[in-house]
């Protein structure tokens, strides 16, 4: 066969494999099915670098042994296009987004295509396509008629930068997620979606899913459940009330004053009775200037407000308590007020310092000792009550119901997690499906008119206003009432990048159903999603939107399953080899067609499987490639030298028991590995075998049957599927290495009848020997004694005593 070719043999069998279309995922329910999933890429014009196939090639190695295993595979790509960085693309390029998306889609797939991954392309979806979008407005529709899809007017974070509306999983440390500004409060027409009624559910259905510990703990922390009490403290004076929401109801008596955040509707509300109204202004000012996590950092120090002419009435003690203007506490958190309880509340104690507050001690770890001390600082543990009136002496979960009751409060669960901000003020999103009638209001567009696709226009940048540019398309815009037939306007907001992706993973199953968005008997036998391989960077926005999608969607009878992957396994990233992260900002990057092209794509995929644990981040080394490329060569060494060895030889086969319970072992442990993302050590075990067959070959001629170096190339093909199968060919497999059937270990055979026992010269170890696990403490003894490393050890002495613990070691005292 000559040397190893890679650019022949991979053009030559990706060729192939397009021909006979052996990637087409068959609807054969009588299998058991393995629906293996990428979290699907934004096409950027920059196209792949060497760090983004690693996840693309794990879920193909494990889709491959999944077909060999008997299983049923859907394995399908496709496309986030819609958002903001396909538009700041299209600006930056000044190309229309459309033709950006569809050259950009080009150069992936093209560069896909070169690494060989299994994906059926005749399920390719992309986000922008109108066949696709339709659904996603479906979907908003249903929740439009459900109640769950409203219209507010409250303040969102903008991104000045980007000129958009965020939802608060778009932003890291108070700043936008994308461009790095810092966002601020912007009052504006949005519309939102009631992810919060589904808060409840998302929690404990965590507890079902084959998720790492650390992923569905950040659920939950974004979810942010809390339990504790609404506690009305009526305004001196007035009918109106500050209602506040506190986790420590216990505490009620230490409450020495209260706290609005600056940006309570209250604020405005009371504007004519606040004596300091100016200052009030100002301080609402300097606020809105600060990031949130400026606001809330622990060590930053308090600032407020007081509102004169403002106090509330304690509802147990009837003590006027004064209330002030605090930035530490925010309008979107809970009710955006406190009750301040300084001697169990760290901020509240720092705040209470500063103004010169009363500090009220009401919680004691000890009791009946009620003597804690001097307050020093805030002692935020639970305990008994002192200092509380009839309730002094309960412990403090007891107390917790009964001070509510008392203070005519009322228990209640709340989330951090918020309603979702839902609508972007730009061009590039699947527009809003909802028309504004003067007469009726906003009225749903009728699902047979469904898509509302995006007009083509010249200018999509954004217009500043807080208006979508679709705004200014007048003929787009003017339409007819869908109720009344009279003038209406389309909606002109479009939805988020996040839309399309909360879903997409059931169009894949029924990709091309005009009639619904998945057909439910496919959906029945294709979900949940059972292997879902992706970044760690969607452990909050995209799994908790796609969760909440889904679980809507079970509601009104279209899946049927109540989530959407089963199992969720995290890519470590692949820095570059200076250890930050590949960027042309940095000229680091390094693009995986010129590794194909040297050392081709085999070499590639077994390299970014075995340079380290899958989920770990690693720094690249094209040095280190040639270990993966040398590795290949020496198994096309071993089975062609095999070939060409059986074809000349007479003699008989000798098997090698010790070789053969080494294939069996490799059996078993490379398909656990596969099966746990340990790609790395699979491959590890590969090529010591692989070693241990080269060194039996050269003492002891033919070693392994053709069955054996089948079974051995049948491990290699999901990780090298090019080679694999141009040797499986030529030691005359039939069909494809990869429709064929996972070897079976036989669990006697991976026990070997050699071991190595370590020897040693009182108690130190001196040398080891292979021995078989049937010989006895005497043939062991006497072999030792003959080996030349001891006898030089033993200098002639007579050993006085000899002592064996079976198969592992011999001490020897002289």
């Amino acid at each position: 066969m000559g040397i190893y070719n890679h650019k022949k043999i991979e053009e030559k069998w990706q060729k192939h494999w397009k021909e006979t279309n052996i990637n087409k995922t068959a609807e054969d329910t009588s299998k058991p099915k393995c629906y293996v999933l990428d979290m699907f890429p934004y096409p950027s014009g920059d196209g792949l670098h060497v760090g983004h196939p690693k996840g693309y090639i794990a879920t193909d190695v494990y889709s491959r042994y999944k077909r060999m295993t008997g299983h049923n595979i859907l394995h399908p790509m496709g496309w986030d296009a819609f958002g903001l960085p396909a538009e700041q693309y299209a600006i930056k390029n000044k190309v229309h987004p459309s033709i950006a998306v569809e050259k950009n889609t080009l150069r992936f797939k093209e560069q896909l295509a070169k690494i060989g991954f299994n994906y059926d392309w005749e399920r390719e979806i992309n986000t922008t396509d109108p066949a696709f979008y339709k659904w996603t407005q479906w979907i908003f529709l249903k929740m439009f008629e459900g109640g769950l899809a409203y219209e507010s007017y409250e303040p969102i974070n903008w991104c000045p930068a980007c000129e958009t509306g965020l939802a608060n999983e778009d932003l890291e440390g108070g700043a936008c997620e994308r461009c790095g500004t810092t966002v601020i409060k912007k009052p504006m027409r949005q519309w939102v979606l009631r992810i919060t009624d589904y808060a409840e559910r998302m929690l404990a259905d965590l507890d079902t899913l084959k998720w790492p510990e650390s992923i569905k703990e950040s659920q939950r922390n974004w979810i942010g459940k809390s339990e504790g009490a609404e506690i009305n403290f009526v305004i001196n004076g007035s009918e109106k009330k500050i209602t506040v929401f506190t986790t420590r109801p216990d505490t009620l008596f230490g409450a020495t004053y209260v706290v609005l955040a600056p940006e309570h509707k209250l604020v405005s509300e009371l504007r004519d009775s606040i004596l300091n109204w100016d200052a009030v202004v100002a301080y609402q000012k300097e606020a809105e200037e600060k990031t949130e996590i400026d606001r809330t950092r622990e060590d930053k120090e308090k600032t407020g407000v007081l509102l004169e002419g403002i106090t509330v009435i304690h509802p147990l003690t009837k003590a006027e308590l004064p209330v002030y203007l605090g930035d530490y506490v925010l309008g979107h958190v809970g009710v955006g007020a406190i009750m301040a309880v300084p001697a169990h509340d760290s901020r509240d104690f720092a705040f209470a310092k500063k103004f010169d507050l009363p500090i009220h001690h009401v919680v004691c770890p000890h009791y009946p000792d009620l003597d804690c001390g001097t307050i020093d600082e805030a002692y935020a543990g639970v305990g008994y009550l002192i200092n509380s009136g009839k309730f002094t002496g309960i412990a403090g979960e007891e107390a917790k119901k009964l001070i509510t009751e008392e203070a005519g409060g009322k228990l209640v669960t709340r989330y951090r997690l918020k309603d979702w901000v839902f609508s972007r003020q730009r061009y590039w999103g699947e527009p809003i499906p909802l028309v504004h009638c003067e007469s009726c209001g906003v009225v749903p567009v009728p699902e047979k008119d469904l898509p509302v696709t995006l007009p083509q226009v010249e200018s999509y940048a954004p217009t500043g206003t807080g208006e979508s540019p679709l705004a200014d398309i007048t003929e787009w815009v003017n339409t007819t009432c869908p109720a009344c037939a009279g003038p209406a306007k389309r909606e002109t907001n479009t939805m988020p990048q996040w839309a399309g992706s909360s879903w997409y993973y059931l169009r894949y199953i029924d990709p091309h159903n005009e009639e619904a968005l998945v057909d439910k008997k496919k959906d029945e036998y294709w979900s949940p999603v059972d292997m879902y391989v992706g970044g760690a960077e969607h452990a909050t926005r995209h799994l908790i939107y796609a969760r909440f999608w889904h679980k809507f969607l079970y509601d009104i009878g279209v899946v049927n399953h109540l989530e959407p992957f089963e199992r969720l396994q995290h890519v470590g990233l692949i820095m570059a080899s200076d250890g930050r992260k590949m960027s042309k900002r940095y000229g680091n990057v390094v693009n995986p067609d010129d590794v194909v092209e040297r050392f081709g794509a085999d070499s590639l995929r077994v390299y970014e499987m075995f340079m380290g644990p899958f989920d770990q981040s690693i720094a690249w080394s094209t040095d280190n490639m040639m270990g993966a490329r040398r590795f290949i060569e020496r198994v096309w060494d071993i089975v062609t030298t095999w070939k060409l060895h059986s074809k000349e030889s007479k003699a008989p086969v000798v098997v090698n028991e010790s070789l053969q319970a080494m294939l069996h072992q490799t059996i078993k442990k490379v398909g656990e590995d596969i099966e746990s993302f340990s790609f790395n050590t699979a491959i590890s075990q590969l090529m010591i075998l692989l070693n241990a067959i080269k060194k039996a070959e050269s003492e002891n001629a033919t070693v392994f049957t053709k069955e054996d170096l089948k079974s051995f190339l049948k491990l290699l093909a999901p990780f090298a599927p090019h080679a694999t199968e141009e040797l499986w060919h030529e030691i005359g497999g039939v069909g494809s290495v990869h429709e064929s059937t996972w070897p079976v270990f036989d669990p006697e055979k991976t026990v070997t009848d050699t071991v190595t026992i370590a020897i040693q010269v009182n108690g130190k170890v001196r040398d080891t020997m292979s021995i078989s696990r049937k010989d006895t403490e005497a043939v062991v003894s006497e072999a030792a004694l003959t080996r030349p490393t001891i006898i030089k050890w033993l200098e002639g002495k007579t050993p006085v005593k000899m002592i064996y613990v079976q198969g592992k070691i011999l001490n020897i005292l002289v």
